[in-house]
């Protein structure tokens, strides 16, 4: 293997990444396909797909020094899924892009794994990993504190559920026993698996308190797997 060989097989889009000011999104991605060895023809119908995908059309033709920060981003992204690499490197693809943007980043994503591409992406934005990812590591200075799945990451602090017990604060102790529990003022969360709920709905109406349950966040898994790391520190 030579990085002659591999360099057609990549593509990347790198945190800091902008496009050439000079240059519009329809020549900056047709000719880093014609510089990536692209025919003609073949990087001329490629950009527009690329455009098209990333909802750049209208402004196609407009000098990239013009564009707001988030269209830039998207040009860059463009530029990247019109190679149609095997592998790709995403490094923050969607910081600085509205809802709307993100969603059809997010779109395009799903069809290139679909079709069989690797995507090895970074992200702050954790409802963004828990809904693209098939495998996520959870990385602190360097260091992987996590190897799995979203699921898996929840369940390593206790369970994929959360059950909310308004004004149960004051009686932490009669819940100890079904998982990790995190008082919020006057209310406790506590996270357990789908099979305990039922007990803890019953202990909450022995007690006459009320209780809802929903779904462990990836973000309360992050944050307890970190904050484990850290305290072990």
């Amino acid at each position: 293997t030579t990085p002659e060989s591999v360099r057609p097989l990549i593509a990347v889009v790198p945190q800091e990444g902008k496009p050439f000011f000079h240059l519009t999104p329809r020549e900056q991605v047709y000719c880093y396909l014609r510089a990536r060895g692209l025919p003609r023809e073949d990087a001329k119908a490629r950009t527009e797909t690329a455009l098209e995908k990333m909802g750049l059309e209208d402004v196609a033709d407009r000098l990239s020094v013009t564009l707001s920060g988030g269209q830039k981003q998207r040009a860059m992204v463009a530029t990247v899924l019109a190679t149609e690499a095997p592998l790709l490197f995403l490094d923050e693809p969607t910081i600085g892009l509205d809802p709307f943007a993100r969603r059809a980043v997010w779109d395009v994503l799903r069809d290139l794994t679909r079709k069989g591409c690797t995507v090895l992406l970074t992200t702050h934005y954790l409802d963004e990993a828990e809904a693209l990812s098939e495998r996520l590591f959870i990385v602190e200075e360097g260091r992987i504190l996590f190897e799995g799945t979203a699921e898996g990451a929840k369940r390593q602090i206790g369970g994929t559920l959360r059950v909310s017990i308004e004004n149960g604060g004051n009686h932490r102790e009669r819940f100890a026993s079904f998982g990790q529990s995190v008082a919020e003022g006057n209310s406790l969360h506590v996270i357990t698996e789908p099979g305990r709920v039922h007990e803890i709905m019953d202990v909450a109406l022995r007690e006459h308190l009320s209780a809802t349950v929903g779904p462990v966040s990836l973000e309360e898994a992050f944050l307890t797997i970190v904050g484990r790391s850290i305290d072990a520190e």
